[in-house]
C-alpha cells in the first residue's frame, strides 16, 4: 500500500487536526497505522473512535473518483508540500488541535508551494463593515499586485472581501476550507470558489464531500497561519474565529498584524487587544504588509508627511517676521521690528528675502501678507 492511499484513509477517519494520529503517523508512519487500524489493533487508543469508519472504506476508488472531479491528494512526500507546515509539528495543541495535516485535498492547478512561497493570510468578522470589506480588499489587492499570494478561508465579509481584492488584481489567492474541497460553502460564494479553483487553489485537510462543523473551522484555521508569513486581521470582535487564527500564527512565530477600526466598533475590539496586548503590528495598508513581509530592505515604505509649504524652509528669524506682518492692512518695516522683537535693519532684509518667495508683498512702503 503506497503513503498516498493510506493518508488518504486516515483522513477519512480522522478529524483534522487529531494530535493522537498526527503523533502516531510521525512515529510509524501512515501505512504502518493504517494496517493496525485494519487488523483491529488498539493503537494508543485511536481504533475505538475510527471502527465503525473502517467499514465500506476504498481510499483506491476514493482517489480515483477525486482524480475525476479534478481533486489531488497532496501528501508530505510531494514536491508541492509547502515545508512550513511542519511547524504545526513543534507547537503546543490550542483547543485540542494541532500537528501538520496528514494531507491536503485540493482543487486547482496552481501548485500549493509555489503559492505559498510568499503568502500572506487576511481574516476577519463575516459580518464585516463597508470599511471592513473596502480595506481588505485593498490591502489584498496590493499584496497580490506584488506578487504575494493572499489566503483566507472564502467565508462571508472579510474573506471574500480578500479573495476578490486579490482576484481583482489576477494575482494569486487560496482558499482554505473547512468542509471538502467539492463542496462550496457557503454555498452562495460557489461562482467566487469555482473562480479561485481557475487561477488559484482551494485546500482542505477534509476528504470530498465532507461538510463543515465548528471545530472543523478551528482546525482548519491553524492551517491558514502555518501556509503564510503573516497574518492580518481586519474586524475581530473579542469572540471571532479570526482570533483563533491569529493564535495560530503568534505560536507559529508568524508575524501579526492588526487593521485598527473606529474605537467605538465593537467588530474592531478584537483587533485592538491584538495590538495592544499581543504586539499585533499595526497596519493600515497592503504597503505596510509588503514592508513587514518582504526580505529586509526589499520593500520599504516612507512615512507619511504632509506636503512641504513654502514656510517649511523659513529661518526661524525670518519665520518671527512673517508672524509679525499683518494680513489685511499694511504696516511700515519699523511697525514690523518691533513686533518680531528685531532689529529694523535685519527685519528689512528678511522681509526681502520673503518677497522674493512671494509670502509678502509691499504698497506704499508698508507690508502685508500675500493673500492665497
Amino acid at each position: 500500500m503506497s503513503e498516498r492511499i493510506a493518508r488518504a484513509a486516515l483522513s477519512r477517519l480522522s478529524e483534522p487536526g487529531d494530535t493522537r494520529l498526527s503523533s502516531l503517523v510521525g512515529q510509524l508512519g501512515a501505512v504502518k497505522v493504517y494496517d493496525l487500524l485494519r487488523e483491529e489493533e488498539d493503537v494508543a487508543g485511536v481504533y475505538t473512535d475510527v471502527a465503525a469508519r473502517l467499514r465500506g472504506l476504498d481510499p483506491e476508488r476514493e482517489l480515483e473518483e477525486a482524480a475525476a472531479k479534478g481533486i489531488r491528494l497532496i501528501c508530505p512526500e510531494d514536491a508541492e508540500w509547502p515545508g512550513c507546515l511542519r511547524d504545526l509539528d513543534s507547537v503546543e495543541p490550542l483547543q485540542g488541535r494541532g500537528g501538520a495535516p496528514l494531507g491536503l485535498w485540493a482543487r486547482g492547478l496552481l501548485p500549493l508551494d509555489e503559492a505559498c512561497r510568499s503568502s500572506a493570510a487576511v481574516v476577519g468578522s463575516r459580518s464585516a463593515t463597508s470599511y471592513g470589506t473596502s480595506v481588505a480588499s485593498d490591502i489584498a489587492a496590493a499584496l497580490a499586485g506584488n506578487r504575494m499570494a493572499v489566503v483566507s478561508g472564502a467565508a462571508f465579509g472579510i474573506d471574500q472581501a480578500a479573495h476578490r481584492g486579490a482576484l481583482a488584481m489576477k494575482g494569486r489567492t487560496v482558499a482554505v476550507l473547512a468542509c471538502g474541497v467539492d463542496r462550496p460553502y457557503p454555498s452562495a460564494h460557489k461562482n467566487l470558489l469555482d473562480y479561485i479553483v481557475d487561477v488559484g487553489l482551494v485546500v482542505s485537510e477534509l476528504p470530498p464531500g465532507c461538510s463543515p462543523t465548528k471545530l472543523r473551522f478551528l482546525s482548519r484555521n491553524r492551517v491558514i497561519a502555518a501556509l503564510t508569513q503573516g497574518t492580518v486581521v481586519v474586524e475581530a470582535a473579542v469572540r471571532s474565529g479570526a482570533l483563533n487564527t491569529a493564535n495560530w500564527a503568534l505560536r507559529l512565530n508568524r508575524q501579526v498584524m492588526g487593521v485598527p477600526g473606529p474605537v467605538t466598533s465593537a467588530p474592531s475590539e478584537g483587533v485592538h487587544q491584538l495590538i495592544r496586548y499581543r504586539d499585533a503590528a499595526l497596519v493600515t495598508k497592503g504597503a505596510d504588509v509588503l514592508e513587514l513581509l518582504s526580505p529586509s530592505g526589499s520593500f520599504l515604505t516612507e512615512e507619511a508627511r504632509g506636503a512641504d509649504r513654502p514656510r517649511d524652509q523659513l529661518t526661524e528669524r525670518e519665520q518671527r517676521v512673517l508672524d509679525a506682518v499683518p494680513v489685511f492692512h499694511g504696516v511700515t518695516n519699523d511697525s514690523i521690528a518691533r513686533t518680531a522683537g528685531l532689529p529694523a535693519g535685519e527685519v528689512l532684509e528678511a522681509l526681502e528675502r520673503l518677497r522674493s518667495k512671494h509670502l509678502v508683498e509691499n504698497a506704499d512702503r508698508r507690508w502685508r501678507l500675500v493673500r492665497d
